[in-house]
């Protein structure tokens, strides 16, 4: 079986895997009362690893009838991995931060499959799966567009229902405007760091991997 051919059968059961823990956090947030359903995708790991099913869906068919990806999906595939990569790493800082402030924090195994072990597999899928395009440093900057255009949306919808999926965009449990601008300007370099190493992982030399991008 050609290596393209295996990578498409893992995307496909990555999606699956994705889509199966989505629906588990669902219910367990709806069964525990953590979540509202009208708040549940509100987070933005639940909207960066919907976006994530869909691109390894379509990576799946590329993979399974393509020798290689075009471009346009690698740059989709790179963005998606900045934002679930990202989302997984902050939600471990947010339930290290609760865990200091002796706040309990359940992490159901749909959250882990989401926020640890999804991001884990995908990253080194990007660093080995045959065939993909490197991508361009104008990534770097584009990924900020999602966090910045959802950060936005939050803060006009929290005070309206009274709730903020992190705690930190909440003006009642912070200290003040400056805790509120350091934690958002370290999650955007956070952002911009990933992406940086997506990158550069994406330009790794492998024989018979399409040239860089411009």
């Amino acid at each position: 079986m050609r290596a393209r051919t295996i990578f498409g059968v893992l995307r496909l059961t990555a999606a699956g895997v994705c889509l199966t823990a989505l629906v588990h956090r669902l219910f367990w947030g709806l069964s525990s009362h953590t979540t509202a359903g009208d708040n549940f995708f509100a987070y933005l790991t639940v909207q960066s690893n919907c976006a994530l099913v869909v691109v390894l869906i379509i990576g799946a068919v590329l993979a399974l009838r393509r020798p290689t990806d075009p471009r346009w999906f690698s740059v989709a595939l790179s963005l998606v991995l900045t934002w679930t990569i990202t989302a997984g790493i902050a939600f471990a800082l947010i339930v290290w931060q609760a865990g200091i402030r002796g706040i309990r924090v359940d992490v159901p195994w749909s959250d882990q499959v989401l926020h640890f072990f999804l991001p884990a597999c995908t990253a080194v899928a990007w660093v080995l799966t045959p065939g993909h395009r490197r991508v361009s440093w104008w990534i770097v900057p584009t990924c900020l567009a999602f966090p910045l255009a959802w950060g936005g949306v939050t803060l006009w919808r929290g005070p309206l229902v009274g709730w903020y999926p992190y705690y930190f965009l909440d003006p009642r449990q912070v200290s003040g405007p400056a805790e509120f601008l350091i934690t958002c300007a370290a999650a955007l370099a956070m952002f911009a760091l990933i992406a940086t190493l997506i990158v550069l992982a994406s330009r790794i030399h492998r024989p018979g991997h399409p040239p860089a991008a411009i």
